[in-house]
């Protein structure tokens, strides 16, 4: 009550038109607060190649299971997905193949011994290197029309379906750009080829390719 009271008193202090917030603390000592000071789009990556470990930990922080229980029964993820119908697949574009993340068990299945990363990038993008890591994000509308948690009608409806999974799909790049942020990486969500992914992929009808986000280690100073 202490603190509300503080803030009423603080605001009745000023006029109509707003008041001014004090400065965000930045505490040092917080890594949450460090990582949101440090986020940035870098479009330029070396080739160094992430280890297994930070992969791993990459793929698990972008959207791992955090919980065995969570929304209407299924497992909980580290990004939120409307009625935890869990609809976007994370794939994995890397040198020596492309993969699905299976976050359940936690592994990356095969899908091609193709190297999809060049192919990722759609015409007119910038001239950048291949970065080392390639997330390939794909909407599965099944999930959404037959999910675990409350059947609302929205979740039937198209243009209800692309606002929940282009926000669901944003969430998860968010925690890649958070992770990148707090461990040194460079991080870069952008445009792709579609529809040449969703045919190598082998996606079906009711799967398509949203986006992709390179990752890597920070190659030449050029970022926004």
């Amino acid at each position: 009550m202490t603190a509300a009271k503080n803030i009423m008193h603080s605001r009745t202090a000023h006029t109509d038109e707003g008041f001014q917030l004090p400065p965000p603390a930045h505490d040092p000592d917080d890594p949450i607060a460090t990582a949101f000071k440090q986020r940035k789009t870098t479009k330029d990556t070396s080739a160094t190649p992430l280890s297994m470990q930070e992969l791993s930990d990459l793929l698990w922080s972008a959207y791992g299971v955090n919980r065995e229980t969570g929304p209407f029964g299924a497992p909980g993820r580290t990004a939120a997905s409307a009625s935890n119908s869990q609809e976007i697949d994370v794939y994995v574009a890397l040198t020596d193949g492309t993969y699905r993340y299976d976050a359940p068990s936690h592994r990356l299945v095969r899908i091609t011994h193709t190297d999809l990363r060049a192919s990722a990038l759609t015409p007119g993008q910038p001239d950048v290197a291949l970065a080392p890591v390639l997330l390939i994000y794909v909407v599965d509308l099944q999930r959404l029309t037959h999910t675990a948690g409350f059947d609302e009608p929205g979740l039937h409806d198209p243009e209800v379906q692309k606002s929940y999974y282009y926000v669901d799909t944003g969430l998860i790049a968010g925690n890649v750009y958070l992770f990148a942020a707090a461990h040194g990486l460079a991080a870069w969500f952008h445009n792709c080829d579609t529809a040449g992914l969703a045919k190598h992929l082998g996606l079906q009808a009711h799967q398509r390719v949203l986006f992709a986000q390179s990752v890597g280690y920070p190659g030449s100073p050029r970022f926004r």
